[in-house]
């Protein structure tokens, strides 16, 4: 601001003194006399020849250093002849050069700004008018500013920083407010626990409106994973209290000992843990690994012809049939795919009366795989609820014929890490209708010819 109010000043002061010489110069061209010549007795006048003689002077002007020249004492010039037959100007020159200079007026020394024009008068005469300008003024102003600012500013600096930290404070005491909430919840685990969100709806307000919800994700997914705990211990709790049971009898009577019995147990706890083992990798994000070609018919009829050659030997009262196979290729992973229709079809067995229809057909860019029994169906309310862990919606089976509730939840979770989707509906022979639709159709593999590969 000084710099910008110094160059101001000295531009105000370099046009007074231009303003100041060329009224001169122009007196001179236009015929007037030096002893003629209006000059302010207040500022410093130097007119001086090409011989660098002093032809006019302003009468306050005592003494002046920096023009060149530092006589102040004007020589006369002869006048005019009133005979002369020249009635011509003289000229005024564009060129203003402005320097600094140092000038005694009327007895007070200072400090001046001139400018220089150069003119030329009516007989030929080139002089050099040099009109000075002082710089007290501005000067004086500066110094009022500068010891004004030196004055004023480190109050008005405090003023300033003490109602900038009172307005920071105040914007921010709302977060003072979640991060000691958070670090309570951090200290005392309690996730039920919530930061206080600010009437305002500012980036504020929605900070901790989102931070609720991330702690509310973050209870509801520690509480599943607490719930997920129990149910495991207490599904797992009866196999093996079961096996113990069988073998501490066989261990006091050899005799009584149930094999097949102890062997079933043995089966449904190895069978608990891989499931067990399967959803703690689903829950760690683990997806389909590579891209690899999953042929759905192909697996279907693997597994009918399974389960028919199991129930020849069995005399098993369910019958899988295939009723209808289009080829159906999709990426994914075939081990799991193959998962998936197994839970599908031991949920189906389990539940059916008599029959169990499977089926796999091309729609729209999917493959689709549709399982249907003729058992009681799935009520409408409920058919979003079989899908969670641990639920049996049949309590009164037996955990033996029921199952521990886990496959169809690996069943809807591993469709969903192939990008597609397992719903339940209502089948036409009265029974449940599982529907699975993997995306990503894939081309149909020709076969090699007596001209291809191999």
């Amino acid at each position: 601001m000084l710099q910008a109010l110094r160059q101001n000043l000295t531009d105000q002061v370099d046009l007074q003194a231009e303003n100041t010489a060329r009224g001169i110069a122009v007196q001179l061209a236009t015929g007037s006399d030096f002893d003629e010549l209006e000059l302010d007795t207040d500022r410093p006048v130097q007119v001086v020849d090409e011989d660098g003689i002093v032809r006019a002077a302003s009468p306050g002007l005592e003494a002046v250093r920096g023009t060149g020249t530092e006589s102040v004492d004007p020589v006369p010039w002869p006048e005019f002849d009133d005979d002369d037959d020249d009635d011509g100007t003289g000229a005024v020159g564009d060129e203003v050069r402005l320097f600094d200079g140092v000038a005694l007026v009327n007895g007070e020394p200072g400090d001046y700004r001139f400018a220089a024009i150069d003119a030329e008068t009516p007989d030929d005469l080139e002089v050099t008018v040099n009109a000075g300008s002082s710089v007290q003024v501005g000067q004086t102003a500066l110094a009022s500013v500068r010891s004004s600012l030196l004055t004023g500013f480190p109050p008005l600096l405090l003023v300033v920083a003490g109602v900038t930290w009172l307005v920071t404070w105040w914007a921010l005491r709302p977060v003072e407010g979640i991060r000691r909430e958070l670090a309570t919840i951090t200290h005392s685990e309690d996730l039920s626990r919530r930061v206080p969100e600010p009437t305002s709806r500012d980036e504020i307000g929605r900070l901790a409106n989102t931070t609720n919800e991330t702690l509310s994700v973050l209870e509801a997914s520690v509480d599943r994973q607490r719930r997920f705990v129990a149910d495991a211990s207490h599904e797992l709790r009866s196999p093996i209290a079961s096996l113990r049971t069988q073998l501490e009898v066989g261990a006091a009577h050899p005799e009584l000992l149930d094999l097949p019995g102890a062997v079933k147990d043995t089966v449904r706890l190895q069978t608990l843990a891989a499931d067990l083992l399967l959803l703690a990798r689903l829950d760690a994000g683990e997806r389909p690994v590579g891209s690899g070609r999953v042929e759905l018919a192909e697996l279907v009829a693997e597994q009918v012809d399974h389960r028919g050659a199991a129930r020849n030997t069995a005399d098993a009262p369910v019958t899988v049939t295939a009723d209808r196979l289009e080829p159906a290729a999709v990426p994914g992973s075939a081990g799991m795919v193959e998962r998936v229709l197994v839970n599908l079809l031991d949920n189906a067995e389990r539940h059916a009366a008599s029959r169990v229809r499977v089926s796999v057909r091309a729609e729209g860019g999917h493959g689709v795989v549709e399982v249907a029994d003729d058992g009681a169906g799935v009520p409408a309310g409920e058919r979003e609820k079989i899908f969670q862990r641990f639920v049996r919606l049949d309590e009164a089976r037996s955990r033996d014929a029921g199952g521990a509730g886990l496959g169809l939840a690996i069943a809807r979770d591993v469709a969903q890490r192939h990008g597609g989707t397992l719903t339940v509906g209502e089948a036409r022979e009265g029974g449940a209708l599982f529907v699975l639709r993997v995306p990503g159709l894939l081309p149909p593999e020709e076969p090699d010819g007596p001209g291809g590969a191999g």
